[in-house]
């Protein structure tokens, strides 16, 4: 089973490192060259996933993956927002159909 309190911990570090020094912290120092530089990461971190997945190598899948899930992380943390919001959602929407989930949005 998976810990999402991985998720959780990882999550408050980010929100830490939000005040640190961009000289000393990675997260700072994405965080300070501002939202479209996150976002940039993001999308270039999923694009690597999707490459890795076509090349269907396991443990670059998990690799990549593992990079997105973490700068979504900092997307979150730009906002105010962390895991336990997503989780919340994923909750939420558990035993609902995805089509049934979609068309509540629409």
């Amino acid at each position: 089973m998976i810990d999402a309190n991985i998720l959780r911990r990882l999550g408050e570090v980010i929100a830490a490192r939000k005040q640190a020094d961009p000289a000393n912290s990675y997260v700072a120092s994405l965080l300070a060259k501002g939202q479209d530089a996150v976002l940039k990461k993001v999308a270039e971190e999923a694009a690597e996933t999707l490459l890795a997945s076509k090349d269907g190598d396991k443990l670059h899948i998990v690799r990549e993956t593992a990079d997105l899930w973490f700068h979504c992380l900092i997307l979150l943390a730009w906002h105010g927002l962390g895991p336990d919001d997503v989780l919340a959602e994923l909750r939420r929407r558990e035993g609902i159909s995805g089509i049934d989930e979609k068309k509540s949005r629409d």
